[in-house]
């Protein structure tokens, strides 16, 4: 059952010191749902396990083996999976399991061989199994083994064919050496699947490129922390800018995201998350872009010229008549978000440089203005989407230097309202459409809610890990 507890926990986890930036809480319920998911995993593939040859000799010089043994039933008890806050990870607990397996005996005194079949069944085999998580170095999850216990309650066995009745007054002897090859295998062999998932775990990467623009870090800032209901993973979730991987100039502050029982996974996503991405894209230069006259709509019937921008600035026809312009519109500064209760908010602060083209082709200077505007909006789930609607609240347009002299910037602050208005109306029509959920291969969200609360954003959902039907 541990493959699919670690996959709920990969899905979580994927810097020591630091405040979090993602949050991810599992819950009793889904430690519960990945036992049962790792219950039926397990059953399906006992029917594929092969055991090793068993060997050894009765009166001394009898060789014997047991060999191609394989499980005919079991019957596979309920197992049970808690939070264990001693060891800071999970304690599973399975009673009562019992195997059929039959199998090929064969023996051998000196140059005379014999063989047959045989059967046996194990009765009421208990394993207990304490699992530590951890952190390494890099900030990944690691997984250990705590302890270990397991007891073999009985074991009995018929042989078949040959000159099987000479076993049966060895029949106890066998029983007894079965027995005790099973019980001192069971805790290796479950040590060795720790250490395999352990492996798993050290070969995943705690950061992955995005885009060919920024890089996301997600390792693990600090120990899990375990209790008796839930267990708390707090992962660093900064972004970079590829070409300058530089600190922002803004630090993730403290926030808990409150535990809901009801739910198999809490998502906490701050503010400083989004705000790293903003800024790591703002020094990857996204935010900027370059405005000439063949980027105008055709439908809006007009240029952008020094004479059609007379009505807004009377001199500049003048100083420079019937010139092509450039508009280099770029941020000030990154674009800030900030997470309210029920809301979301953007700051932006730009700025417009404009130049005329010359003859030659020259670039002559004209005014640099600066653009402030705010934005408000709500984000959602809805129909396994992530939705989301924007408003703009304010808009300002003043003007920061002149190469042509003063003039007003009424007329053009209510030119860019309008703008934006036409502008925020696409938008939206594109974020009601809303974006698929983030998912795994095998693990999907589903029942998912969110809430916007002060700094970050909660999204609570339980989980369905698809099985090899599933797949696309």
């Amino acid at each position: 059952m541990f493959p699919s507890i670690i996959a709920l926990l990969t899905l979580i986890s994927v810097a020591c010191g630091q405040s979090p930036g993602l949050q991810v809480i599992l819950t009793n319920k889904g430690l519960q749902y990945g036992k049962h998911v790792g219950a039926g995993w397990i059953q399906d593939r006992l029917n594929n396990i092969t055991f090793p040859d068993i060997s050894g000799k009765v009166l001394g010089a009898i060789h014997f083996t047991l060999t191609g043994i394989t499980i005919t039933k079991c019957d596979f008890p309920e197992p049970s999976v808690e939070f264990y806050q001693d060891a800071t990870g999970f304690k599973t607990s399975m009673s009562g399991l019992s195997v059929a397996l039959a199998g090929w005996w064969k023996t051998q005194f000196g140059i005379i061989h014999d063989g047959g079949s045989f059967n046996l069944a194990i009765f009421s085999v208990d394993v207990t199994s304490v699992v530590g998580l951890g952190k390494d170095a890099d900030g990944r999850l690691s997984v250990t083994s705590v302890s270990c216990d397991a007891n073999v309650g009985d074991v009995d066995m018929q042989f078949y064919g040959g000159a099987s009745p000479i076993f049966k007054p060895f029949v106890k002897y066998f029983k007894g050496r079965i027995r005790g090859e099973i019980q001192r295998h069971i805790c290796p062999k479950l040590e060795e699947a720790i250490v395999m998932i352990e492996e798993q775990l050290q070969a995943m990467n705690v950061s992955f490129d995005v885009d060919q623009d920024v890089t996301l870090e997600f390792p693990l800032t600090d120990l899990p922390v375990v209790n008796a209901s839930s267990m708390n993973l707090g992962l660093k979730g900064e972004f970079y800018s590829i070409k300058h991987h530089e600190e922002p100039p803004f630090k993730p502050q403290l926030f808990a995201v409150p535990e809901q029982q009801g739910y198999m996974l809490s998502v906490g996503l701050s503010e400083f998350t989004l705000n790293s991405a903003s800024y790591g894209y703002y020094l990857a230069g996204l935010f900027q872009a370059l405005i000439n006259d063949s980027v105008i709509p055709p439908s809006l019937h007009m240029h952008l010229n020094t004479s059609e921008m007379g009505p807004f600035i009377p001199q500049l026809p003048k100083m420079f008549p019937d010139l092509l312009m450039n508009l280099q519109v770029y941020a000030r500064d990154a674009p800030l978000f900030s997470f309210q209760p029920g809301a979301i908010k953007l700051d932006f602060h730009g700025a417009v440089k404009a130049f005329a083209i010359q003859p030659n082709h020259t670039q002559t200077p004209l005014f640099n203005l600066n653009v402030d505007s705010d934005f408000s909006g709500k984000v959602w789930v809805a129909d396994g989407k992530l939705k989301a609607s924007m408003g703009m609240n304010n808009l300002t347009v003043t003007l920061a230097s002149s190469e042509v002299g003063p003039f007003k910037t009424d007329a053009i602050e209510k030119v860019a309202k309008l703008g934006s208005t036409v502008f925020m109306a696409k938008v939206n029509e594109i974020l009601g459409k809303g974006a698929d959920l983030p998912r795994m291969k095998q693990v999907v969200p589903v029942n998912t809610v969110l809430q916007m609360d002060m700094g970050f954003i909660a999204i609570f959902s339980d989980a369905q890990v698809l099985t090899d039907g599933d797949f696309d």
